[in-house]
């Protein structure tokens, strides 16, 4: 883990908010559920100067579930919710894409190539990554940055679970935690 922690980047389905069984999308503001904690979580990295990047895959706007417009609708939704805690997320990235044909899909580096063209002072070596499956840790990996796995509830862990764990630098049950743990 970095010394000193100037980005983190964050999965948002699982780490963010309650993820959805498998196969079904978060597509409403309604079905965004924050998890316990997380705007507190985030308002602390945020008063720590740390600046704090959402990177998702979304492949339900590929499926046709919801448009890129609601997408950034519900995530306008959830900045005003967390500026309301004293929280905010720097910038939202998304794939809308379905798994085949793009870059920006995790765990290809395009989402990460986006905050760096519109941050270009992100260094990897002071990046961590936070995520809840096997291709947030392996995006982060790939793309040089320490990467902890949130661990969630055990009915929602996906098979590959146990490999990620073992990949990723550290884990932890949820975002509060490891921000607490991590950069105290």
């Amino acid at each position: 883990m970095p010394k000193h922690v100037e980005t983190v980047f964050l999965d948002r389905d699982g780490v963010l908010n309650e993820k959805m069984p498998e196969g079904r999308y978060v597509t409403s503001w309604e079905e965004f559920k924050p998890l316990p904690g997380v705007a507190q979580a985030i308002g602390s990295l945020n008063r720590m100067g740390i600046r704090v990047i959402v990177v998702s895959n979304q492949r339900g706007v590929a499926l046709g579930r919801m448009t890129n417009a609601g997408v950034e609708a519900i995530h306008a939704r959830f900045q005003d919710l967390l500026r309301a805690s004293g929280a905010h997320i720097d910038a939202f990235y998304f794939c809308p894409h379905d798994k085949e044909g793009c870059d920006c899909r995790k765990p290809k580096p395009g989402l990460f190539l986006q905050a760096i063209r519109d941050f270009p002072e992100i260094q990897t070596e002071t990046s961590i990554f936070i995520g809840d499956s096997l291709s947030d840790i392996e995006a982060g990996r790939n793309f040089g940055m320490a990467t902890v796995l949130i661990l969630g509830n055990a009915e929602g862990r996906r098979p590959e679970w146990e490999e990620a764990r073992k990949l990723a630098d550290a884990s932890f049950a949820s975002l509060p935690e490891a921000v607490e743990l991590l950069v105290p």
